[in-house]
């Protein structure tokens, strides 16, 4: 059995907010029954790696918790939060403007690695 979880949020627009809660919420949980997990942000979802803009996105209107509160319960119960490449060029973004609980950048070659190479399931959202 697999012991760890690669959570893909491609097709996750931060401009809705709604659908953002459940990847973030999943892997939190996922971590707290001792699986490793990533979180790989990739397309439009790349954005919320980005200093600040998670910040100001909430899942609900007139929730008190933004989106980069999760984010931050999320990476204390040991999920790892990765940026894909390709979002840096498509964001005008630097390593230096990525949030602290962003581990790293990857490409598309670690993911498909990950995927048929790895001990992993998969969900894309």
């Amino acid at each position: 059995m697999a012991k760890k979880l690669v959570i893909v949020m491609a097709n996750t627009d931060p401009r809705n907010g709604e659908e953002l809660g459940a990847p973030i919420f999943q892997a939190t949980v996922a971590a707290s029954m001792e699986y490793e997990v990533q979180v790989i942000c990739t397309a439009t979802a790349g954005r919320l790696m980005k200093k600040g803009v998670a910040r100001e996105l909430v899942v609900k209107p007139g929730s008190p918790k933004s989106v980069y509160d999760f984010i931050k319960d999320a990476h204390e119960a040991g999920v790892k939060f990765y940026c894909c490449s390709p979002n840096l060029d498509l964001f005008d973004m630097r390593k230096e403007d990525l949030i602290p609980e962003c581990e790293g950048i990857v490409g598309g070659a670690y993911l498909i690695e990950e995927v048929m190479e790895g001990d992993c399931k998969v969900l894309t959202y």
